[in-house]
Parts: C-alpha cells; sequence; structure tokens
C-alpha cells in the first residue's frame, strides 16, 4: 500500500484550496456584474450565489482537513 506523505497531501490540499478560492472570487465577480446592470437576471443571480455557497462548503472543508484536531 502506498499511501501519500503527509506533506505531499497538504501540498495537493493548498493547490486546491488555492483554486476554489479563485473560482469562489470569479463567481463573486460575476454576480457583481449581474448586479450592475440596468435589469439584473436575478435567477442567473441565485444560481451564482448557490455555486459560491457550495464553494465556500467545500473550501471549510478543506481547511478543516488542514487543521489538526486537538482535543484539549
Amino acid at each position: 500500500m502506498t499511501a501519500e506523505p503527509p506533506a505531499a497531501n497538504d501540498d495537493a490540499i493548498l493547490m486546491k484550496l488555492a483554486e476554489l478560492r479563485q473560482q469562489h472570487k470569479d463567481l463573486d465577480d460575476s454576480v457583481s456584474a449581474l448586479l450592475a446592470r440596468p435589469v439584473p437576471d436575478q435567477l442567473q443571480i441565485a444560481r451564482l450565489k448557490r455555486q459560491k455557497l457550495a464553494l465556500r462548503d467545500a473550501i471549510t472543508a478543506l481547511e478543516d482537513r488542514l487543521t489538526p484536531d486537538i482535543i484539549a
């Protein structure tokens, strides 16, 4: 069985986090652009906001994997 060393796994998680954060920022920019229109497409905005929330949940889950469980 070949398990990845913890440091390599952390690097992969950090790379994925950076990618998800960029996607979240891109969605935020898209929502802002849609809201700036004279007649914003509310359905499209709602879809993008749901995607942002899903990305935020994924980001939080990955951040939790990086934080060690310490029982005090």
